[in-house]
């Protein structure tokens, strides 16, 4: 059996994928066109966002003598992304994205709210209902009506004589 070896793709490849994706092309197609899985062009996008143009760099352990984030002993690069638009792009999205989940997470405060407030007033009449309900209509008790009086346990008698 021959191993298939996992494909690489460079920073730029990932960059220009992730600027189309923003662009407004279709996902689906564009997966079509590079030869790659759609989940592939979100994970890029989604590690755009996170971490811009540094995140997207090859797996694997960095060369020597390149700077990385979060290195001991190294500063941070600022402004290192070689598409400035797109990241001001987005940035200007996640704000967007940001009120439109504050207005989101207001709306289902006050549903919360409402529903708290009509699990109450149902608790409250299902006590008064519980309260106000006769004694025989509670389980284990005996029901009110009058036995049939047939007294035979439903069985017909033959000829016993």
């Amino acid at each position: 059996m021959s191993k298939v070896k996992a494909r690489t793709f460079s920073k730029e490849f990932k960059l220009s994928a992730v600027s189309r994706m923003h662009g407004g092309e279709n996902v689906s197609a564009l997966a079509r066109e590079l030869g790659i899985r759609r989940k592939l062009l979100y994970d890029w996008r989604d590690a755009f966002r996170a971490g811009g143009a540094d995140a997207l760099r090859r797996p694997g352990r960095p060369r020597k003598g390149t700077l990385v984030e979060g290195a001991r002993g190294c500063t941070p690069r600022l402004n290192s992304s070689p598409l400035p638009a797109l990241a001001k792009g987005v940035a200007r999205d996640n704000d967007g994205e940001l009120a439109a989940a504050r207005q989101r997470i207001a709306a289902l405060e006050r549903k919360v709210g409402q529903q708290a407030l009509e699990v109450d007033f149902f608790t409250q009449a299902l006590q008064q209902v519980a309260a106000s309900a006769d004694p025989s209509d509670r389980p284990g008790r005996m029901p009110s009506t009058p036995s049939s009086g047939r007294g035979d346990g439903g069985k017909a008698t033959k000829g016993k004589a």
